[in-house]
């Protein structure tokens, strides 16, 4: 039977949002990174001695499961040989520019519709993300008229832990006060997201197909979600109206 969902929270990267190539955009990033720091070298060589740095942060935040804040990234990982007191008041610009090398993030068709669908039958949302960025969601979720429908945002960057210790979606549920048995979490990862959402004890996780991150983390098949869907606008064949108790004469 399926159990009683009050809370559904979701991923962002390749789940609310994907990344468009756009090497004008991605070159632009990589200047304005060099620039912002004053660093003698070509922008292209300095961002791929980034990248082996960043390779390191990586790796430890995965084993770990803890996550840098912006200022930390920045000043113990990426760039500690330049003066800490210049780069940490960048920390968050150079973050932001450091995730646009990667491409452009721009929102799938049927988010919006989605999440307001399941806002007016009665569901409270919110996200669970990975994310190096402390503004980029919550901008991304101002600019396209979605902060007033989230009730929790929760970044590893701000909490400091990551998918998928537990910890990160239990502190959702605390945060919009629902028991995890009632939340559930729909996410694009076969491995994290579904391992994380069971250790929770969530009431259910819903895997969407995404095929860059499928051939990347391919399914072990050792955890299995509840559903697998295609699009999140199928959210809305799974979760109906709620029958709220204001709505029961």
């Amino acid at each position: 039977m399926k159990p009683e969902i009050e809370a559904i929270f979701l991923d962002v990267g390749n789940t609310l949002r994907i990344v468009l190539k756009d090497p004008e955009f991605t070159a632009q990033s990589r200047k304005q990174i060099a620039e912002l720091t004053g660093t003698s070298m070509v922008p292209d060589a300095f961002v791929e001695m980034l990248e082996k740095r960043y390779a390191v942060l990586r790796k430890q935040a995965k084993e770990q499961l803890i996550e840098a804040s912006e200022k930390e990234m920045w000043t113990k990982w990426m760039l500690p040989d330049f003066p800490a007191e210049k780069i940490a008041p960048l920390s968050g610009k150079l973050t932001r520019l450091w995730r646009d090398c990667d491409g452009r993030r721009v929102p799938r068709d049927d988010v919006k519709e989605t999440v307001l669908e399941l806002n007016r039958r009665g569901y409270i949302l919110g996200i669970i993300a990975n994310t190096i960025t402390e503004t980029e969601i919550p901008d991304y979720l101002e600019e396209y008229g979605l902060t007033e429908y989230f009730k929790a945002v929760v970044l590893s960057s701000k909490v400091g832990i990551r998918k998928p210790n537990p910890e990160i979606y239990w502190e959702a549920a605390r945060r919009v006060g629902v028991e995890p048995t009632k939340c559930v979490y729909v996410g694009d990862n076969p491995v994290r997201d579904v391992e994380g959402t069971r250790a929770a004890g969530y009431g259910m996780m819903i895997l969407l197909l995404e095929p860059e991150t499928l051939a990347k983390e391919p399914p072990t098949g050792e955890v299995k979600p509840d559903y697998t869907i295609r699009e999140i606008k199928d959210l809305l064949d799974i979760f109906p109206a709620r029958e709220l108790e204001s709505n029961i004469s």
